[in-house]
């Protein structure tokens, strides 16, 4: 079974990581939810709350196949200056293991070093990353292992995207059906 870990941190888009989680999960990937600290409980941008199923203390990345960063500006920053999300990031990179996010968080890819020329983010972060390489036509970009998102409309896609990249085609087209997202291609 292919392994996702989503870390939250406070501040993150609510849309972004649920919507995220849910999908990978309809598509039968597990999704191992990590707070950055020993509070389990995670707020989001708009006072949803999340409780994680481990701290990122405890991820083991050698059991992983994905790490997906949803955004919100105030989980951004936080997984932007994180040592271990940094870490994680890089050495996943380095193993040419998969690496998505969305919204606002591929500013903590951009940092990590780990961001290749081509991608997506929430309309104007890309002043805050770079314009060379930045799209805003398509809702999820895909260059080498990175794959980006838009924001919070564009979730279900990208979850989407994420299940044809780790499951294939049939898995996609099976949650995609069960979802009644034919706006996502």
């Amino acid at each position: 079974m292919s392994r996702v870990l989503v870390p939250l941190a406070n501040g993150f888009e609510e849309i972004e990581a649920i919507n995220i989680i849910d999908v990978l999960r309809r598509g039968g990937i597990e999704v191992l939810v990590a707070s950055l600290d020993a509070a389990m409980t995670v707020q989001g941008a708009h006072n949803v709350r999340v409780l994680a199923d481990m701290t990122i203390d405890d991820v083991d990345i050698k059991t992983l196949d994905m790490i997906v960063l949803p955004g919100g500006w105030g989980g951004t920053v936080a997984l932007r200056d994180d040592v271990n999300i940094q870490r994680i990031l890089k050495e996943m990179d380095k193993e040419g293991k998969n690496i998505g996010a969305i919204c606002a968080a591929p500013l903590a890819l951009h940092t990590a070093g780990v961001l290749k020329h081509n991608y997506t983010c929430y309309p104007s972060m890309e002043e805050q990353i770079r314009e060379d390489g930045f799209s805003d036509k398509e809702m999820v970009v895909q260059d080498a292992n990175v794959m980006t998102s838009r924001g919070p409309a564009t979730a279900i896609c990208f979850g989407l995207q994420i299940v044809k990249k780790l499951k294939g085609t049939q898995k996609y087209s099976e949650v995609k059906s069960a979802l009644l997202a034919t706006y996502c291609l």
